[in-house]
């Protein structure tokens, strides 16, 4: 028998990546498969949060959106961008709820998660920290070999590009935090318990 025919060939895998750009008007989320260490965009979606009536039912919506995209694509791993520190507090604490109700529903299925800083997403992507939503877009573009963008809401792009950004920082991830479930959380955040 041929000596070479015994040689290991390592297995094949697939890593699928939900991106999830949180938000209270429009949340963007975006998956990609990595095979063979190509990147594809598989899907991209944004949901329309300024029809619903109160800031209860958008979360609601949010939690109910992330795990249908959850058990439609099966993910390996979920990528979240992290709320910004803005002026309007009341604005960034609706925002921390949205991320919040996202991470509840990737955790509810026992699915690690990651956060990263905006500026950290744009800088992977386009190697600019201050890069606009548009070149963001266009970068994103090139790199999953798109003609055309598929949505016109960058929230949307934004989900796809926390993904991208995800799979730039597999392996060793300086900056951002992630959560293997509930306990894991909890023993990183301390200071959430009360």
């Amino acid at each position: 028998m041929n000596r070479e025919s015994h040689i290991f060939e390592p297995m094949i895998s697939e890593k699928i990546i939900l991106g999830i750009d949180p938000g209270t008007t429009v949340m963007g989320f975006g998956i990609i498969s990595i095979k063979k260490g190509k990147m594809e965009m598989v899907s991209i979606h944004e949901l329309l949060l300024k029809k619903y009536p109160n800031h209860e039912t958008k979360l609601k919506y949010i939690f109910d959106k992330t795990l249908a995209l959850i058990d439609e694509f099966h993910p390996d791993e979920v990528a979240l961008e992290a709320p910004f520190y803005g002026k309007n507090v009341q604005s960034m604490l609706k925002l921390g709820r949205a991320q919040g109700v996202a991470m509840a529903a990737s955790l509810y299925r026992n699915i690690p998660i990651t956060e990263y800083s905006p500026k950290k997403i744009k800088m992977a992507i386009t190697g600019n920290g201050n890069a606009s939503k548009e070149q963001v877009a266009g970068m994103l573009q090139n790199l999953l070999n798109l003609k055309e963008f598929p949505t016109k809401y960058l929230d949307a792009s934004d989900g796809l590009a926390v993904a991208v950004c995800h799979h730039f920082n597999s392996g060793v991830i300086a900056g951002s935090k992630s959560f293997s479930g509930w306990e894991s959380f909890l023993k990183q955040n301390p200071d959430r318990i009360k």
